[in-house]
């Protein structure tokens, strides 16, 4: 396989994912962004004007990535299958998260793609951006570190930025082959195990009084970074299980409950 196509190869397994995107022209300007990178998928979550006239126009002849991109209902349906998902924001609000430049980024996305995963970056609403609800999905968050001043970018713009980073770091020779390490946990893995984990932790009284969702959220970032593949979530899935089990024998839930998640 030649360097060229197996960087076609690789770059297929990335996608930009655009969440309620509100002008139908922005998601041809980025279909056009994406495609001069080097890049065809392109994603969309419940957009307010999908297909219209106005994005085959802004495309300037990106049509092939518009007439094959899916339109999801939820972000979580459209990265189901990945397992590495970036959120570009302008700024977090309320969620602890890793922080990336576009250039640190475009490494760790390019170091994914090399060890076969499937990669989303993820941009949101025009005017409000990524919900919190939306990047708690997300494994990491890029911002582009605009002029405080005047920060505002359009969305194609700021797809145009993250595409060219990566393409940069494709170019620099980024690592090419797959790694050793078993493949993390798809996004639909994660979720599952968060919501197992949710229940368990209200089966055996942890809370106590303290605040779940902080810890959730707490434990939800912990994970993330940790980025267990599929069979640590087994285990792990395993100890919230025989967990649950022994509320059970304590007589904390009904035995309904406490196997309806292994």
């Amino acid at each position: 396989m030649t360097a060229v196509s197996e960087r076609g190869e690789i770059s297929g397994r990335l996608r930009f994912v655009l969440a309620r995107t509100s002008h139908p022209g922005n998601i041809g300007s980025s279909a056009r962004a994406i495609r001069t990178m080097g890049f065809q998928r392109l994603s969309l979550v419940a957009p307010e004007q999908f297909p219209h006239m106005d994005a085959h126009m802004m495309a300037a002849g990106a049509d092939d990535v518009l007439s094959r991109a899916p339109v999801s209902a939820t972000l979580a349906g459209a990265i189901a299958d990945c397992r590495l998902v970036v959120g570009s924001t302008a700024r977090l609000r309320g969620v602890a998260m890793e922080e990336w430049t576009p250039r640190e980024a475009a490494t760790r996305i390019v170091a994914s793609l090399a060890a076969g995963n499937e990669v989303a970056v993820v941009f949101g609403n025009e005017q409000s951006g990524l919900s919190n609800d939306e990047i708690k999905l997300c494994h990491a968050a890029v911002h582009i570190p605009s002029d405080p001043a005047f920060s505002s970018l359009n969305l194609s713009q700021a797809v145009q930025v993250i595409a060219y980073e990566v393409r940069m770091a494709q170019l620099a020779g980024a690592p090419s082959r797959p790694s050793n390490r078993d493949f993390p946990a798809a996004v639909e893995e994660l979720e599952g195990f968060f919501e197992h984990l949710a229940i368990t932790l209200r089966d055996i009284d942890f809370h106590k009084g303290r605040s779940e969702r902080t810890i959730l959220q707490r434990l939800r970032r912990l994970f993330l970074r940790a980025a267990p593949d599929q069979r640590e979530l087994r285990v792990l899935r395993g100890i919230l299980a025989d967990a649950q089990r022994m509320a059970h024998l304590a007589g904390r839930v009904p035995d309904s409950q406490a196997n309806h998640t292994e």
